[in-house]
């Protein structure tokens, strides 16, 4: 079957050479959606203030045709945009000013880097350097000056990466006319050919209080500043200094630390100092060295109750591992992970020291790469070498082929050998797919050698292959994915929380936005359904859920209401709390349930979330309660609360959970914050506590001051387990 798909769905891609070859598609891609940068004459120059009131903007053309993608397609934007560009040798200048014709209205809570802009008005903007409608750099800012960036790379959803944090500058204005801003970006900043004078630009503007998005290009549903190959151009880009390409990152930190152990505290005081080191290669290859890389600021993980069968996955908090890692991205809509960065310096959720790494990341127009070297351990963890390194090339006008392998080498460690994952992915997409519609397919292989030297494992136990249709359009929406795990699949550097299985999941969904309706703006309705098998095709797992209801109205407030089906084949007895009391007999179970959740416009200074899922559960019942509260007293102020319960009724015994979360952020502006998450659930009876204080210097160059505070319920008492601070400071030079 697999092989029948995969010929089937190739054939329909390659089916007209017009729709693959086009290169850069833009349905409106012509003169109106192009730009050419104004070249700063000598003597002329821009004071970053906000205000755009030097006499080099007058000298320019703005862009001001935008159109609205929400809530009406194609209609003209309520609010006026002017935008204007400029560069010199070193900077790309970039000046707004977003008229309002309630300037109180305006909306500016968030003042943190890379904080969600769901609250705020914010304005949005991508580069792609290299003008191949693949890559591009993602900034965008509010009202207040924040900022935050990323990385965009093409494929199924919207695939960006806010990891990356880029040097560049922002000052804002307010006044009677709305709101306005000068950027500087340095060119060194940036990966691009030098000998390109056009590079892909693209804007974006919403304005909260009417949830209203504007764009220049590409503005249709489908479309959007995520979607690099709708982008209009940028021309007349010439002779751009990006140095020598050296940047030079010192650091130094300090860690006293408190442990109880027996009810006694001992004290420990550590401190260490290491360097990272990146160099240019070319325009488009940077290479860094890192030596006794530290993560004292690295946040919290989100604690989680888990009352599955399989493992929890955790998302990276790293800033070695978060930079660059868009490249590492492997057919990311298909649920396979060949390398997982959390493998490397932690086991268990305990850190092991990072000795030293290489990485390398490089992007040019038909191609993009990353590598890794790293070594890691300490007198409680065995030596390792990790090598990761992946490959993909652009091919026809909108599609990849891709390459991933991974070494892992444990040093005086007979047990293990050299074990090695070998993979390839497959992404064909168009944009013109019956003219104008979106077509996404993508496919998977991934091998690994034994585990150890008792694994007498097949090659095809230690295998994962799949493939992926998508069609994600309006009204109508969709995709159909198949995927194979091997029994014995357990990549060294990755990671695969179920394995042994065929998996079949189509979704279909229908999405209809009113052009009028004072109410409701979009109603959308979905059905997906999940046929999971063994390898020998009998049933294990079978879900169905269906949304009727999902309503956004005007208001920006949310409804939503989901029935589901599932069907479970547990082979084995499932101890549910992990801890013996309570285990499930090995049985097949057929539940039903539903659940419903609301919220509140997220603009709102106070913001309210809740849900409720009522659901047969094993060989009893599950009611799940989910309650959030966000108060925004002033600018920069983000308080937080969450709750969430399962009260569990079995024929083994009942249990109840509770999970606890309190954030508070405090911006006193956008370089120096706070912010304190307090957590605490029911079963691992764990009172966590997590302060950091973070200054940024100056873009690159940060301060940060870490307290953690762990306390474990024992007798109706929190015991004291470790206390830490950290102080971090770092600061970029570069040449």
């Amino acid at each position: 079957m697999l092989k029948y798909l995969n010929t089937c769905i190739t054939a329909l891609l390659i089916s007209s050479p017009s729709v693959l070859f086009a290169q850069n598609y833009n349905p409106e891609n012509n003169s109106v959606f192009s730009i050419e940068a104004y070249r700063l004459a000598p003597g002329e120059s821009i004071q970053l203030d906000g205000k755009l009131d030097e006499e080099v903007w007058q000298k320019i053309t703005p862009i001001r045709n935008f159109t609205q993608q929400a809530p009406n397609e194609g209609s003209v934007p309520t609010e006026d945009t002017e935008i204007y560009i400029a560069y010199d040798d070193n900077y790309l200048y970039i000046g707004a000013i977003f008229f309002e014709s309630e300037p109180s209205g305006i909306l500016a809570y968030q003042k943190r880097r890379n904080e969600g802009l769901g609250t705020d008005d914010r304005f949005m903007w991508i580069l792609d350097t290299f003008n191949n409608g693949r890559n591009a750099y993602f900034f965008e800012i509010n009202p207040a000056g924040l900022m935050g960036d990323g990385l965009i790379s093409v494929g199924q959803g919207i695939n960006l990466s806010k990891s990356w944090d880029g040097i560049w500058f922002v000052e804002v204005y307010h006044g009677d006319f709305g709101w306005s801003t000068e950027i500087k970006i340095p060119f060194r900043t940036l990966d691009f050919n030098p000998n390109n004078s056009v590079w892909g630009i693209n804007f974006q503007r919403t304005v909260r209080r009417k949830n209203e998005e504007i764009l220049w290009a590409g503005w249709r549903r489908n479309q959007g500043v995520f979607r690099p190959q709708n982008a209009g151009q940028l021309t007349g880009l010439e002779n751009m200094n990006q140095g020598i390409g050296l940047e030079v990152k010192p650091y130094v930190t300090a860690q006293p630390t408190r442990r109880w152990i027996n009810g006694s505290p001992e004290n420990t005081f550590d401190y260490d100092a290491g360097f990272d080191i990146s160099y240019s290669v070319t325009p488009g290859v940077r290479t860094s060295l890192t030596v006794n890389t530290d993560f004292a600021e690295a946040e919290v993980d989100q604690r989680r109750v888990n009352l599955t069968r399989f493992p929890l996955v955790f998302p990276e908090q790293r800033d070695f591992f978060l930079e660059g890692s868009s490249v590492f991205t492997f057919a990311p809509a298909s649920g396979i992970t060949p390398f997982f960065s959390r493998r490397i310096g932690l086991v268990d959720g305990e850190a092991v020291p990072i000795h030293f790494g290489a990485r390398a990341i490089g992007r040019t127009s038909t191609s993009n790469f990353g590598f890794y070297q790293i070594r890691t351990g300490n007198d409680n963890f065995d030596t390792e070498d990790f090598t990761v390194a992946r490959y993909s090339h652009n091919i026809l006008s909108e599609s990849s082929i891709g390459a991933i392998y991974t070494r892992r080498a444990t040093l005086d460690n007979d047990f293990y050998p050299v074990r090695h994952t070998m993979g390839y992915d497959l992404e064909l997409n168009t944009s013109q797919f019956l003219g104008d519609k979106n077509l996404q397919f993508q496919a998977f292989f991934v091998w690994h050698n034994e585990d150890n030297i008792n694994d007498d494992s097949e090659f095809w136990d230690r295998t994962s292959r799949g493939i992926r249709l998508s069609y994600p359009n309006h009204p109508f929406s969709g995709h159909v994915s198949y995927r194979e795990f091997g029994e014995a699949f357990d990549p060294a550097v990755g990671i695969a929380t179920r394995v042994g299985f065929r998996r079949l999941q189509p979704t279909i969904g229908y999405n209809y936005v009113w052009d009028s309706n004072p109410y409701i703006r979009s109603a959308s309705f979905q059905i997906s359904h999940t046929y999971l098998t063994d390898l020998d095709f009998d049933p294990e797992s079978i879900y169905t859920s269906i949304t009727p209801v999902n309503l956004f109205f005007e208001s920006g407030e949310a409804f939503r209401i989901t029935l589901f089906h599932n069907f479970e084949r547990l082979r084995f007895p499932f101890d549910i709390l992990r801890d013996g009391t309570i285990i499930i007999p090995a049985n097949d179970y057929n539940t039903r349930g539903f659940s419903v959740s609301a919220n509140t416009a997220s603009f709102r200074r106070v913001f309210a979330s809740a849900g409720f899922t009522r659901e047969e559960f094993w060989t009893g019942t599950r009611n799940g309660y989910n309650t959030s509260l966000t108060v925004r007293p002033y600018p920069g102020i983000n308080i937080s609360g969450s709750w969430g319960r399962s009260v569990v009724d079995l024929q083994e015994g009942d249990f109840t959970t509770d999970l606890f979360r309190f954030q508070s952020n405090i911006d006193f502006s956008t370089n120096i914050s706070i912010t304190n998450i307090t957590q605490y659930d029911t079963v691992s009876e764990l009172l966590g506590v997590y302060n950091r204080l973070r200054w940024i210097i100056t873009p690159g160059s940060d301060l940060f001051l870490v307290y953690t505070w762990n306390w474990l319920r024992e007798e109706n008492r929190f015991q004291p387990l470790e206390n830490q601070t950290s102080v971090k400071a770092s600061y970029t030079y570069r040449f």
